[in-house]
């Protein structure tokens, strides 16, 4: 076997492919995760492919994002995807069960296994030793059907720990240390794997926590040993018999090599509105603060809530903010209860949420405009939080608490000499609060394959594409900067979110937080045309949200020429059609306006015959080259209109 967790992994499920770092390979996979707010386009794929039943080992559906009902809307979603678990054969976790990555990690997760999902921290699970990759939602939906999941080989980036965490630190601050130093582009085309002699200190669910931000990144993945650790989290969970060792060979060797002391770091905090903005908290000391918000996939471990509940404890926070509690699952919720921490934190005047992402996607719990928000969570993209004009700081929940308490951002030491508080981390419980009754098994395949498919009047069925032209000519519709997010294409919050089955209604929505008449523009040109949109680095980083590849798509985005582009983003362009090309020349990007007139001659011709291509400003009387990095598999989707016609054959 191989010298890493990440090599071993690999080397266990490829299918097709050889390991070099940007060679396409194959993968086996085993598990899926699907969330509502994609998990709705996973089930409608699903039909379209016209599977009849999930051919994994385990597939479960979640509903943690859209779970707010000021109407019917999130509750015909709800109704549609258990409909489609039973149809399929997969887990359905109801409503308010927990958020999908720490809720899969306690039930479903094991060490060695594979994992896509629909949601771009699937990584989380690399903490239990997996290799779980976040991706678009057909390239589960393809897992579903028992298809490999296909990517470039990325190269393994091996970060040593050493050390031990002081006081007052903790796991988020070890991964906003590694975007501080390396930013949201850091991991591209990389998995992270972390080992040496600091692991001993942190326990799966800080591991989690790492893991889970790897995602920001922009990292393929992020893995952990399944050591020791992991063992006393899975006999917690009653899953020890799922446990199986899995860690680096003492020989082992990384394509790059970085090293972290966990001794020497410090309390630190991302700065608005990015989460590689990245700076002690020392340095931002005095800011004012009106809201705090504990929870989400990024902080979800039974202790990252009851330290805040120990530091609260006996203290009322400062009348100014708004102290809000997510509980991450509803075991953990059950957990932080009997140990009296949730007694705590709402006598200390925190108000108490359902188990969910909540504020995390925007679905409440907004912020005043203007006003700084402090959160225990992995972005803080502009207008994410559901307030155009927001100021969203992320940092542990230590900094978080100690916001809570003051009104202001105080670093945690400074707060624990101000107030005699002693730094004791909560003990895990050694046995958890297990309950599956909010997990709903599969039917039979025969009683399965009698049910129908409940469709309310707002789930859409996917549109059909037409194949890519031989001749493109169309004007650019839009012109974008650096690190464009899938949030700005394709907005989430609690106007959105709820179309998510809807895509005509939803196309109303994108690039709005940019452009608002962006969609009655690109409307115009959907039958005719078509256009095109010109990014900057990074384009459509963060979420794995295919709706931002499909509903451009559906406004008649037929290509997108950018810097560079984030890695989901770009399978999902090409999985629905849309050509992504890349600049040879990056100062190129310059010479464009919006309203330029583009054209590509012998596109069908062209793509196959080579990576390079000639784009013409017939505005401006220019020429550019431009370059894709389509694999024969892509070029042969693209020019098909998207890859759902060619799989629902094939399936």
């Amino acid at each position: 076997m191989a010298g890493s967790v990440a090599e071993k992994l690999l080397t266990a499920h490829l299918v097709s492919g050889e390991p070099n770092p940007g060679e396409e390979i194959g993968l086996g996979i085993d598990q899926t995760l699907t969330q509502d707010a994609t998990g709705t386009l996973v089930m409608q794929e699903l039909e379209a492919l016209r599977l009849d039943r999930a051919r994994t080992e385990v597939s479960v559906q979640y509903v943690d994002h859209n779970l707010l009902q000021a109407d019917e809307k999130n509750a015909e979603d709800h109704a549609f995807l258990r409909s489609a678990c039973r149809r399929y054969g997969l887990w359905f976790s109801k409503p308010g069960n927990g958020v999908s990555h720490p809720t899969h990690m306690q039930r479903f997760g094991v060490p060695g296994k594979t994992m896509v999902g629909s949601d771009s921290h699937t990584c989380a699970a690399g903490s239990l030793g997996m290799l779980a990759i976040g991706v678009g939602g057909l390239e589960v939906a393809m897992a579903i059907a028992g298809r490999p999941l296909y990517l470039r080989m990325p190269e393994i980036w091996g970060v040593r720990l050493t050390g031990e965490l002081p006081p007052w630190v903790s796991a988020k601050d070890v991964v906003l240390e590694m975007l501080r130093r390396h930013g949201v582009k850091g991991g591209l085309n990389r998995i992270i794997e972390y080992h040496g002699p600091g692991l001993a200190g942190l326990t799966a669910m800080d591991r989690h926590v790492i893991a889970n931000m790897g995602a920001e990144l922009g990292a393929t993945t992020t893995v952990f040993p399944a050591d020791d650790a992991v063992r006393r989290f899975l006999r917690a969970e009653g899953r020890e018999d799922d446990f199986t060792e899995l860690t680096a060979d003492a020989d082992a060797s990384y394509d790059v090599d970085e090293e972290i002391d966990l001794s020497a770091l410090e309390p630190l905090i991302a700065k608005p509105s990015a989460p590689d903005n990245v700076v002690p908290v020392r340095e931002v000391a005095g800011t004012e603060v009106s809201q705090v918000v504990i929870g989400s996939s990024a902080n979800p471990g039974f202790r990252d809530f009851a330290i805040a509940a120990a530091m609260v404890k006996g203290r009322q926070t400062d009348d100014s903010v708004s102290f809000d509690v997510n509980p991450s699952s509803r075991e953990i919720f059950a957990d932080l209860t009997k140990a009296g921490h949730t007694f705590d934190l709402i006598s200390a005047g925190a108000r108490i949420h359902q188990a969910g992402c909540m504020g995390c996607i925007g679905m409440g719990q907004a912020p005043a405009t203007g006003r700084n928000s402090l959160r225990t969570f992995p972005r803080n993209f502009p207008g994410r939080s559901g307030t155009r004009e927001d100021s969203v700081w992320l940092c542990s929940p230590e900094t978080a608490a100690a916001a809570a308490l003051t009104g202001e951002i105080i670093d945690p030491r400074d707060l624990a000499g101000k107030l005699e508080l002693r730094h004791t981390v909560p003990a895990e419980p050694e046995s958890a609060s297990v309950n599956t009754e909010m997990l709903v098994p599969p039917p039979e395949p025969e009683e399965a394959a009698r049910v129908e498919l409940d469709k309310g009047p707002n789930i859409s069925s996917l549109p059909d594409f037409p194949e890519l032209p031989d001749r493109m000519a169309a004007p650019v519709l839009l012109k974008v900067g650096d690190d464009i997010s899938t949030d700005e294409i394709s907005p989430a919050g609690a106007r959105a979110l709820p179309f998510r089955s809807n895509v005509p209604k939803l196309a109303e929505f994108t690039f709005t937080r940019i452009d608002e008449d962006y969609p009655a523009r690109a409307r115009a040109t959907a039958d005719d045309t078509g256009h095109f949109v010109v990014g900057g680095e990074n384009y459509g980083q963060g979420s794995s949200r295919e709706h931002a590849a499909i509903t451009p798509r559906y406004l008649g985005l037929r290509a997108v020429i950018a810097k560079s582009f984030a890695r989901i983003h770009w399978q999902n362009l090409a999985n629905f059609g849309i050509l992504a090309l890349e600049f040879t020349r990056s100062d190129d990007y310059d010479r464009i306006d919006p309203d330029d007139v583009l054209a590509i001659d012998e596109v069908r011709r062209s793509l196959p015959g080579g990576p390079e291509l000639t784009v013409r400003n017939t505005t401006k009387d220019e020429e550019y080259r431009v370059r894709h990095r389509l694999s024969e598999r892509q070029v042969e989707a693209v020019l098909a209109g998207g890859r759902i016609p060619l799989l629902a054959r094939e399936v």
